[in-house]
Order: C-alpha cells, then structure tokens, then sequence
C-alpha cells in the first residue's frame, strides 16, 4: 500500500497448485510400541458405589388421571423428569503416561511428482482482478489498480 510492504507470500509456498515438495515416506510406519496417549485412566480409580443413578426417573409427585381408563389408554405410567442425585457418566482419573513417547511425526521424503514452475504466476493478459472487502464505512473507492512485477514502474509517478 502506498508503495510499501504489507503482505507478501508465493503463489507456490501459499497455494496448491503444484504437488507437495515432500511426501510421507511410504516405507515408514509408526513402531507398534510407539505410545502417543499423554494421558491414560488411573487403573487404581474405582467409579463410587452411589454413582449409578439414572438420569431421569418417574415422577414421585404425578397422579394417575381419574379418566385414565387402563383398557382403552394403556398401562398408565409417570411421566419422567431429571434426577437430582444423577452425576452424569463416570470416568476414571486421568494419569500421566509413563510410556508415552510424544506424537509420532511421519518421515518425509521428495515427492518425484514435485516439479517447480519458475513460471506459475505468469500470464499474458489479466482480463479480471476481484476483491473481497469488508468496510467498517461505505463510500470507499478503489481505482488505479496497478498489477506488475517491475518494482521502477509501480514506484513511478
């Protein structure tokens, strides 16, 4: 902007459109000993006897409804609601893994389908240039857009 330096990246480093530089090595496959769960259940953790209490339960307080006729509407039932004493699902204490040996990091090697393109951003004609604004004002204008890659033309008055 205003012949400085905002933003800058390559059309290759940036985008796909070329294959990766590297690929992960076909080879190579994490050991089978290789433990990557940081973390593991405390197998001295034990779930608490009064812990099993369902979620819901039938209504102390409900009344079957003096109409309620068993032959014609069915075995009446309660309705549901939350239980107060329900703690949700129990899990065990998380420990440190003492065998954990960190993420397993696949090995890359040069993708032979990687070719580079000195010549990727090159076009004859650009017949169309687009911008995705957002504008906290209206009434911003843009003109004189100037697409080069001659650093003594963009500079020139």
């Amino acid at each position: 902007i205003d012949n400085s330096k905002v933003e800058s990246g390559t059309l290759e480093s940036d985008f796909d459109f070329l294959p990766a530089k590297t690929i992960p090595d076909p080879a190579a496959s994490k050991p089978s000993d290789w433990d990557d769960k940081a973390k593991i259940d405390d197998p001295s953790d034990t779930k608490p006897a009064e812990w099993d209490k369902p979620e819901y339960i039938a209504d102390p307080d409900a009344k079957k409804p003096e109409d309620w006729d068993d032959d014609t509407d069915g075995e009446w039932e309660p309705p549901n609601v939350p239980n107060l004493a329900y703690k949700g699902e129990w899990k065990p204490k998380q420990i440190d893994n003492f065998n954990y040996k960190g993420v397993w990091v696949h090995p890359q090697v040069p993708n032979p389908a990687y070719q580079p393109d000195d010549g990727l951003y090159s076009y004859d004609d650009f017949g169309v240039i687009g911008f995705d604004l957002w504008q906290v004002k209206s009434g911003t204008i843009f003109d004189n857009v100037l697409i080069t890659d001659d650093v003594e033309y963009a500079v020139k008055d």
